[in-house]
């Protein structure tokens, strides 16, 4: 009775180290891909908000758009972003929102805003942070380009980075002119805000 006992005690103890070896396998490998991908430095938009906010002494005009999407290399310290501008939606109303994308800007002929370039700071995306970096790069819309330095929070935790951007666009700069009848109804320059999740690749 004694020796059977032993030997399913034996058995399940060897099952316990079986499963131990296992499991400690397992976590190793999912170390190393975590860690493979935290190194490699490319993450993607998985999720962005960007809204922009037209302030004149008439009317005021917000607009958001969900459809950002961006690439950024940490390693290299490059990015780039890009938004269809007919995917921006709230306004005051249907017409307005009509106006924007066939007269102001023109989303049949140009289709997506672009912002491309580098990061001038060097960025350690291993170390959980909060911090403030400026992107430098060419924007274009309404298919011209300008250069634009734009400051933006990082909030980096484990195969995450969280970022978000306040900035102004001037209408002049991308030759989007206003009409005299609603001169009054739209800002020279517009508030942009965006706040966007990324992710490793």
């Amino acid at each position: 009775m004694n020796y059977k006992y032993y030997k399913i005690s034996s058995i399940f103890v060897k099952m316990r180290i079986i499963f131990f070896l296992f499991y400690f396998f397992i976590s190793i490998c999912l170390t190393t891909t975590v860690s493979r991908a935290q190194s490699n430095g490319i993450f993607k938009t998985k999720k962005a908000t960007v809204s922009f906010h037209s302030e004149a002494p008439k009317e005021l005009i917000t607009a958001t758009s969900r459809n950002l999407k961006g690439l950024v290399d940490f390693n290299k310290g490059t990015f780039i972003f890009k938004i269809k501008m007919n995917t921006f939606e709230g306004f005051n109303n249907e017409l307005q929102r009509e106006h924007f994308n066939e007269n102001y800007i023109e989303s049949n002929l140009y289709p997506e805003a672009t912002f491309t370039g580098k990061i001038i700071e060097t960025i350690d995306i291993n170390k959980p942070q909060i911090i403030k970096v400026r992107s430098k790069g060419k924007f274009s819309l309404h298919g011209l380009s300008k250069e634009y330095t734009i400051t933006v929070t990082l909030k980096i935790e484990t195969q995450k980075i969280d970022i978000s951007s306040e900035f102004f666009i001037s209408l002049q700069d991308f030759n989007i002119k206003i009409p005299k009848v609603v001169y009054n109804k739209l800002a020279s320059k517009i508030s942009v805000s965006l706040n966007a999740q990324l992710e490793a690749l």
